[in-house]
Formats: structure tokens, sequence, C-alpha cells
């Protein structure tokens, strides 16, 4: 049978947007600050990988998990280097911003591509890493509060993941020639972070925030990069 040679190249068109492969060419340009700034050529991460989910179909689907494309790669190596460096963690991502930048309501940030939230990794009653519950109940798991002890519900904060993949983070930003600007993450908690293996990394290379925010930043950690912007 014939194949309509029109159709055929629908197909083919719609298999390469399909293809995990699609757009990893495309170079982003920020502009401005993360405060005041915009995006050129933003690009999507992926919905989520063999250790990573992201936090809701919904925001995906609004557009509301695009970055840079320096941001993109090194965020998704840092997730490839967790395989192996922790095979039993399970990592998930937050908001990032529109493809083309711009205010990010309700941030007051993640205006130009720079700027990603993380969940942060937790461990269930009987230990196992698991993800945070995000659903529109509990704001997409913003609304959700820990403790002074790290504790929500059943589930405690897992600074080992944690902290495993801020440094997987910076390490993989220094390779590609870029860097991680600061780390927002609830100042009362932060002690902790420094108690695991990764505690003399984190204070040599990491720029933690000191200041409590204007929101508390418990359930999901900050992280801005330094890539050059025009």
């Amino acid at each position: 049978m014939l194949i309509n040679r029109q159709y055929l190249s629908f197909i083919l068109f719609v298999f390469c947007l399909m293809s995990p492969l699609a757009g990893t060419a495309q170079q982003s340009t920020c502009y401005g600050t993360t405060s005041n700034g915009h995006l050129a050529n933003g690009v999507q991460l992926p919905s989520d990988g063999a250790n990573f989910i992201g936090y809701s179909l919904i925001a995906r689907w609004a557009g509301r998990t695009y970055v840079h494309s320096a941001v993109r790669d090194i965020i998704v190596a840092s997730y490839q280097s967790l395989e192996a460096e922790q095979p039993a963690k399970v990592y998930q991502y937050a908001e990032t911003g529109f493809e083309s930048g711009g205010q990010f309501k309700p941030h007051k940030t993640h205006r130009n591509g720079l700027s990603v939230d993380f969940m942060t990794p937790v461990v269930d009653a009987e230990g196992r890493s698991v993800h945070l519950p995000t659903h529109l109940l509990n704001k997409f798991g913003y609304n959700i509060e820990f403790d002074g002890n790290g504790q929500y519900q059943d589930k405690h904060i897992d600074y080992t993941a944690m902290a495993a993949h801020i440094v997987a983070l910076h390490q993989e930003a220094r390779r590609r020639g870029y860097d991680l600007w600061r780390v927002i993450f609830d100042p009362t908690l932060q002690p902790a972070l420094y108690d695991t293996q990764y505690g003399q990394y984190l204070k040599q290379h990491i720029q933690f925030s000191t200041r409590r925010s204007w929101v508390r930043h418990d359930e999901h950690y900050h992280v801005d990069f330094a890539v050059p912007c025009q």
C-alpha cells in the first residue's frame, strides 16, 4: 500500500518532536538578572529520568519548567552522576520559569532561566528514599511544612541525598565552565547538611543563604546558577 508522502512527512515531524533528542542543540541566551530579566530559546526540563521526576505534569503543561539550556544540561548530567554516587536515592525538581523568562508569580526571581527549585529529598518511616507528595491540595508541595527536626508526617529530610545533589550540581557546573551563585534553604535546617559526608565540600564551595527568605524554603531548596547573561 502506498503511503501519502505528505502524511509520511507529518509522521516524521511528530516523531522528531517527541524524540528525547529533540531540541538538545538549542542554545539559550539569558538577559538581566534572576529578579529582573528574561530568556531567549528556553528549553524544558525532561519530565522524568531514571532517578528523578518533575513535581507536576499540570505545571509542565502550563509551561513552568523551562530553563537556560546550560542549566538543563547541568541538571540532567547531575542526576546521571547521582545514579552512581547515590543509587538508592530519588529526586524531584519543582518550579523553574517560563520559556521566555520574565515575571513568574508568585516567585520574585526565576526570570532569566537560571533559577530552579528542587523539592527536598525525604525518606519514609522505613528509611526508603521517596518523593514528597505534590498535588493541587498542597500547592504542588509548596504548602508542606517541616518541623525543626526535619520531619513531616512520616517523612524525614534526607540530608545526605540533598547534600549529594548540591555537590553534583556544583561539580557539573564547574566542569562546564559555570558555577552556582547561591542556594536558598531554611537556615535553621542547614546545619544538618554539614553533618553529612559532603559537609566540608559544602562549606568550602557553596554559598548558602544565611537569612530566612520571604518564604521559608524548607520543602524545597532554590538554586541560582552562575551563567553569563547579556
